[in-house]
């Protein structure tokens, strides 16, 4: 495998993707494949924020760049990468930009419903941003509905397990199993 390859996990506050990055990340360790795992949520986590969107992106890709980089030195190429939005079409670019030219996208946008994201935030939320997470889970949960391009292969996580859930999602990468390459 010459070309690096990227696992996209996105979709609304409360789906999962984290739970769902890190139990791909256990399979994928369990049948000896080389990987690693960024969750982009802290590539542009920064205070005081950007004043405009482009400028948080350019964080977030610069970062990005700079971790990949360190990664690929050591001859891993396959990611595992978790983020609300990456899924959309605008994404494609940073990952191409950040990865190198012929990187193999894999998307996967999780989905839950309203009730179901709401209970996971409940129980996650102890400090003051619970209600700000919720209105931008179903903002967000709407906009990845409307935007996320054909490719993104929609995931229902409402009551399944987490592992049941990772296995499709593994399933969809062509990573694991039989006949593959398992080693940097």
């Amino acid at each position: 495998m010459e070309h690096p390859q990227v696992l996209l996990i996105a979709g609304r506050a409360g789906v999962g993707k984290t739970t769902v990055g890190w139990e791909v990340s256990a399979i994928l360790r369990s049948e000896a494949v080389a990987h690693a795992v960024i969750d982009g949520d802290f590539m542009g986590h920064v205070h005081p924020a950007p004043e405009n969107d482009p400028d948080r992106v350019q964080i977030t890709e610069c970062n990005l760049t700079a971790v990949w980089a360190n990664f690929a030195r050591r001859g891993y190429r396959r990611l595992v990468y978790t983020n609300t939005l990456s899924v959309l079409p605008e994404a494609t670019g940073m990952f191409e930009r950040a990865m190198g030219p012929g990187v193999r996208i894999v998307r996967v946008l999780l989905t839950a419903s309203d009730a179901t994201a709401r209970e996971r935030l409940t129980g996650r939320e102890r400090g003051s941003e619970l209600e700000r997470e919720l209105a931008g889970s179903i903002r967000k949960a709407r906009l990845l509905d409307e935007r996320a391009p054909a490719q993104a292969v929609r995931v229902a996580t409402d009551g399944r397990l987490v592992v049941d859930i990772a296995r499709q999602v593994v399933a969809l990468t062509g990573w694991a199993g039989p006949h593959r390459a398992h080693r940097p």
